[in-house]
This record gives structure tokens, C-alpha cells and sequence, in this order.
């Protein structure tokens, strides 16, 4: 039976995951400056523990990038800052990561990977942007975009 995991697997991948890994201080991490909110868009760095509990996000706004329709995902042009945030990462690998799902609320926006349910089926989704959500059997290998 399909239900809520405790735990799920990102794996980094050349479309909408380019940065999950393991940083030098042997924090789990996810990378991105896809996420949005309606006339906003984010970077942000999510940080889990060693042992993949939930540790922290840090947020950025920046502009959404023109022309790009309500509710897509779009690569947010935030370079420096995503070079920046790798850098606060210090020796990082890029790889499969384990960790838990979480939402944290910043400035009224909702960060995290977060857990629904529609008709018995369970699944994890990026917010903001709801543009990744991943499914049983939460190996990573696979998402709905």
C-alpha cells in the first residue's frame, strides 16, 4: 500500500536537480534557483543533517525570469549567487542524498519538500513552484514535473 515516507532519495540529474549532494561538513543539501511563488522567484540552498534530518534553508529572492508562463519552472539566471551558496558549501559532492521530508515558512512563503495525498496516492513536491514531486518507490530515479 502506498502511504507517506519517513525518509526519500534525491538524485542529482542534468534537468531540474543539478546540485544535491553531501557538503565538506557532511551536511545533505539541495540547490536550486527554479523555486517561485506567484511574481517572485527563489534561490534556495536546503540543508539536512548528516544523518538527513532537517536542518535549515537559505532564501534569496530574485527576479523571476521574463516571459516564463505562471506555474513553470525557469531557471531564475542568479549565477554569482548560486556559485555563492556552493561556495558556503565548501568541498561538496554531488550525489544521491537521503533525507526527510520538511516545510519551513519564510516571509509567508512555504520552503521544503512537502508530503500529499490525492486519492491514495502519496507523494513528496518542491515548494515553492511545485515543479518536482517524486513517488514510491522514493529512490530518486524518477519525477513528475
Amino acid at each position: 500500500m502506498n502511504q507517506a515516507p519517513e525518509r526519500f532519495t534525491i538524485v542529482p540529474d542534468d534537468y531540474h536537480v543539478p546540485y544535491a549532494g553531501t557538503a565538506e561538513d557532511g551536511r545533505k543539501f539541495f540547490l536550486s534557483d527554479e523555486l517561485f511563488a506567484p511574481g517572485s522567484g527563489y534561490v534556495g540552498l536546503f540543508l539536512w543533517k548528516a544523518d538527513g534530518t532537517f536542518d535549515e534553508v537559505r532564501v534569496d529572492e530574485v527576479r523571476r525570469a521574463e516571459g516564463v508562463p505562471p506555474g513553470q519552472a525557469a531557471a531564475a539566471g542568479a549565477d554569482d549567487l548560486i556559485a555563492s551558496r556552493l561556495a558556503e558549501l565548501g568541498k561538496y559532492v554531488l550525489e544521491p542524498v537521503e533525507v526527510e521530508p520538511f516545510a519551513v515558512e519564510v516571509d509567508g512563503v512555504t520552503f521544503g519538500w512537502v508530503g500529499s495525498e490525492f486519492e491514495g496516492l502519496y507523494s513528496i513536491n518542491i515548494e515553492p513552484g511545485d515543479f518536482i514531486a517524486y513517488y514510491e518507490p522514493w529512490d530518486g530515479l524518477e519525477y513528475d514535473t
